[in-house]
């Protein structure tokens, strides 16, 4: 059994900081090399990875602003499909570009879709809606003209989370600082608590955080840190009291939210894309619509036991299960494709 996993290039896999994509992608990756499965990691060349790492781009292209995006995610997608033949199944994480080759060669495709960028993509989609098999990140995300192999929730390391029994005084944004996510919204319901609030993420409009984020930036009551790295993102989201998720959009999943309650810290979050299918309402956060419910919720997150957070987690969004779950997904596609029966036995 041979697995080619398509990582996206925008940066290393996984990422030093930002990079959600990327950084599912080498969890599924190690997962599955530790469950004895061969695997080719289709990545930027500096990134790190117990499968065998195959690049053309040595570095991303958001880590690198010389490297023109659209040739060398023609040349990457370009050197997997003209390896194809050397895999039993390529598993692509890089939107809609490579299903455009998916006719053009005889080993099967599986693509988690990880969300739509714009509805113009979806012709994409729904024009190899028949020959590649699509895996939901959430069922709210998944698109009604098109079908489903299954959904299979993201997973996280819970080895990288640290249980914060005891956390301090700060609300929390952590996400893009973009219109989506939320953060101004952040910023208000912080205000009205009369709580701290801490901000990380990448910004992604810059027009946006300057005219919405930067004027209520103090230093102090309100603080945006940067773009955090993994050691500082444990820290910022098990010491904090709550995170705030107040998203303008139906969010496709959420890494930071189940990687926030894996540190014990319960969320806020609007209840809008996948929030229902994540948070337990009163036992692991709330779901609000509004900032006024919002800074009630903030007000009672005392009452929110913790250890459930982190709980919940452990019982459904582990990076075991997620592994678990694409081998399953892996192994009906090579019953339905006739493809190496042999190798599909290590599934049974």
């Amino acid at each position: 059994m041979h697995i080619a996993l398509i990582s996206p290039i925008a940066w290393s896999t996984p990422p030093k900081h930002y990079g959600p994509w990327e950084q599912v992608v080498s969890l599924l990756a190690e997962g599955l090399v530790a469950e004895g499965i061969k695997v080719t990691l289709f990545a930027t060349g500096n990134s790190c990875t117990t499968a065998n790492l195959h690049s053309v781009c040595y570095k991303g292209y958001e880590e690198d602003k010389n490297i023109d995006p659209k040739v060398w995610e023609c040349m990457h997608i370009a050197e997997v499909m003209e390896l194809s033949a050397d895999f039993d199944i390529i598993h692509n994480h890089f939107d809609f570009l490579p299903l455009s080759y998916s006719r053009l060669i005889s080993t099967p495709i599986i693509c988690t879709i990880h969300g739509f960028s714009s509805a113009k993509i979806l012709p994409v989609y729904e024009k190899y809606n028949s020959n590649v098999y699509y895996i939901a990140i959430s069922n709210a995300n998944r698109h009604p003209n098109l079908n489903y192999l299954k959904t299979i929730y993201h997973g996280i390391n819970l080895s990288q989370f640290s249980f914060i029994a005891e956390p301090g005084k700060y609300l929390l944004f952590f996400g893009r600082i973009h219109p989506d996510k939320g953060a101004k919204e952040a910023i208000m319901i912080a205000k009205q608590s009369g709580m701290n609030l801490k901000l990380a993420g990448i910004i992604q409009d810059l027009e946006y955080y300057k005219k919405e984020i930067q004027p209520w930036l103090d230093g102090e009551n309100i603080e945006y840190l940067g773009n955090v790295n993994p050691l500082q993102r444990d820290s910022l989201l098990g010491n904090a009291l709550a995170l705030l998720h107040p998203i303008n959009f139906n969010e496709p999943f959420g890494l930071s939210v189940i990687e926030s309650m894996a540190c014990g810290t319960p969320v806020i979050a609007n209840n809008l894309g996948s929030m229902s299918e994540i948070i337990e309402n009163q036992k692991n956060g709330y779901l609000v619509n509004n900032i006024k419910e919002a800074v009630i919720a903030v007000e009672n997150i005392n009452k929110i036991n913790r250890i459930n957070c982190r709980k919940i987690i452990i019982e459904k969004f582990s990076m075991e299960d997620m592994v678990k779950n694409y081998i399953n997904a892996y192994k009906t596609i090579l019953n339905r494709n006739g493809r190496h029966e042999g190798d599909a036995k290590i599934f049974e």
